[in-house]
């Protein structure tokens, strides 16, 4: 079961969240709470798996209440304005839902839950060398070394490996926890990419044997610092 709460000061969206969770029965509602220092005792107090969490929350917004969470649970964003789309996307979260929320587009957020749930719950457990990841129904064991880079396409990720494609239905941020930390570097809000396979950096790019890749602002610091690094440094 997981176990959810609803952090939202609107009594119409409250009701709204409530009765699209109890359509499934996987998740439980453990607590409805209208403001972020509500919220935090509630977190401090049980365990939480996941969290609706409103953007525009009296005294605190819902971004500044996340940014201040050492070990936050999944989060799903729920909004009226989608102007703050793009600024959600630094915090790593599940889902960016529009109100008024329709009960399709919210399940939709939920299976993506389920499937980050699932791959911890493997039999197999992932080694050094590889991970396992759920494409169409099926798990995929992908070889990290065969991995090129994965780029973030809204709601999925598409891996591209030497000979192969995945796709999956993840965040970033989960597939950043996965993988082996010095083999892979995130170099883009929607682009990481296998250090081996770095041919040159030149500007604001990566070139790969598959072509250029962005480099973004936000993370060109540590991609400088790849290149400053003697035993880390791509081949031309």
């Amino acid at each position: 079961m997981i176990r959810c709460i609803i952090v939202e000061d609107e009594e119409l969206a409250q009701e709204v969240i409530r009765r699209h969770l109890e359509r499934i029965s996987s998740f439980e509602l453990v607590g409805v709470y209208r403001t972020a220092s509500e919220a935090r005792e509630a977190l401090k107090q049980s365990e939480v798996d996941l969290m609706f969490l409103d953007i525009r929350l009296p005294g605190m917004s819902g971004l500044s209440f996340l940014s201040t969470l050492p070990d936050p649970p999944l989060v799903i964003l729920t909004t009226a304005y989608a102007e703050y789309a793009l600024e959600s996307y630094e915090f790593n979260v599940i889902d960016y839902l529009l109100k008024p929320i329709s009960f399709d587009r919210f399940s939709k957020a939920l299976q993506k839950v389920d499937a980050g749930r699932l791959l911890s719950r493997l039999p197999d457990t992932p080694g050094e060398d590889f991970m396992f990841v759920k494409s169409g129904g099926k798990f995929f064991r992908v070889n990290f070394a065969e991995v090129i880079y994965i780029q973030g396409m809204r709601d999925y990720l598409k891996i591209v490996a030497e000979g192969y494609t995945v796709v999956t239905l993840q965040t970033m941020g989960d597939m950043e926890k996965q993988l082996p930390s010095g083999r892979f570097i995130r170099v883009h809000r929607s682009y990481i990419v296998s250090i081996s396979r770095i041919r040159s950096i030149y500007g604001n790019s990566v070139t790969l044997a598959k072509g250029e890749i962005p480099i973004g602002l936000v993370y060109k610091e540590a991609v400088m610092k790849l290149v400053s690094s003697p035993g880390s440094r791509p081949s031309s």
